[in-house]
């Protein structure tokens, strides 16, 4: 059975590329940076990847052409590896990454390598570092806090002065590779945080968990870490009032635009994540 696109709508800007820069247009009026989001993930023909790679160029095209002069705020996305071909062949997922890379460095626009699997964790890490050292200025990574290797990642990264995008974590993974207790992950975000923020390059405080936004707030403040050496990231629908309060607030905010049509799995995820998402779409579904 097909969902109608209206209940992803509160998740998902648009399925058309088109159809995601009025909402990207609204964000950016009320003060808030953006990065938008094709969404797909593990793809397994090599025509497949191909054709991604071009969508993916298309996008970089698009906002560097639309947003010229806004700098990283406007101009920027997020991509999966897994979409051109790294489960295919990594050799030939570099190039298309290459290739996409060079037209964001001309466009000057900031690609961020998003983190999927745990089973891909190590090969994204590896084809990060084949591309840093050529465009160190537009490409970025996601390191999630609940994997156990994420420490010596996080090390690498600071070192590397690498922008890092912290997130919790949202796939399941076994107990060998990833902490299973959310009070543990919390800690671990935490230790990571304080050592981007410390250390780092301008990274990403990715978080929707009040918990994990008032203790970094707490650390900035005590450290004297001036607001705009990182900045806070949510997703596009999710805790729009809180997105706009730490703006009031003074802090740089960043919002995941995700559009296209293979919604359906990221939107169920978003279900998952928190009662008030189900509330919405029954809502929703009322009023039709």
């Amino acid at each position: 059975m097909s969902l109608p696109f209206a209940l992803a709508r509160r998740f998902v800007a648009s399925e058309s590329l088109d159809g995601a820069f009025p909402v990207l247009a609204e964000l950016h009026s009320g003060g808030l940076a953006t990065t938008l989001d094709l969404l797909g993930e593990y793809v397994k023909d090599r025509d497949v990847a191909i054709t991604a790679r071009d969508e993916y160029i298309r996008i970089v095209d698009s906002v560097g052409e639309r947003f010229r002069g806004n700098g990283t705020d406007a101009r920027n996305i997020s991509i999966k590896l897994s979409m051109m071909g790294q489960k295919i062949d990594e050799s030939f997922c570099l190039e298309n990454l290459k290739l996409l890379l060079a037209h964001a460095k001309q466009q000057d626009v900031f690609v961020r390598l998003d983190m999927e699997g745990s089973d891909i964790t190590a090969s994204t890490l590896d084809l990060f570092g084949e591309v840093y050292p050529v465009f160190p200025d537009h490409v970025g990574v996601v390191l999630q806090a609940y994997l156990k290797r994420t420490a010596g990642d996080i090390e690498r990264m600071c070192d590397l002065k690498a922008r890092v995008r912290l997130c919790k974590g949202a796939y399941r993974e076994p107990a060998a590779v990833a902490h299973q207790s959310m009070k543990t992950i919390r800690e671990r975000y935490l230790d990571y945080m304080r050592m981007l923020t410390t250390n780092g390059r301008y990274p990403g405080i990715a978080t929707h968990d009040e918990k994990l936004i008032s203790a970094t707030k707490d650390f900035v403040a005590r450290e004297n870490i001036d607001r705009d050496r990182f900045e806070f990231q949510m997703l596009y629908g999710m805790r729009p009032s809180t997105q706009t309060d730490l703006v009031r607030q003074g802090y740089r905010m960043r919002v995941y635009v995700p559009y296209g049509k293979e919604w359906v799995p990221y939107f169920t995820r978003r279900l998952r994540e928190r009662k008030e998402n189900v509330w919405f779409v029954l809502k929703t579904m009322l009023k039709r």
